[in-house]
């Protein structure tokens, strides 16, 4: 386990994160939350903002290039 130091940066606490931890990303948007004594840091979920504009690149044809679906069918499934 590395041990780290809190800091002060104007009115806030800050933590330093030890390089074999660091993201390798320094301009990205991180969530923190309090779990009982515990932080927990992650980098923010992206928005699907862009998302049609992604599937709208695809060419007509892909779902005809992957294959039917229908084709592929559906396994029995077990009954306990």
């Amino acid at each position: 386990m590395l041990v780290t130091r809190v800091f002060r940066n104007g009115n806030s606490q800050a933590v330093r994160i030890p390089a074999e931890l660091a993201y390798s990303q320094t301009d990205m948007t991180l969530e923190i939350e309090r779990i009982g004594d515990e932080l927990r840091i992650r980098p923010a979920q992206r928005s699907l903002a862009g998302a049609l504009d992604i599937f709208a690149r695809f060419s007509p044809d892909f779902v005809a290039a992957v294959g039917d679906r229908k084709e592929q069918g559906q396994r029995e499934r077990e009954t306990f």
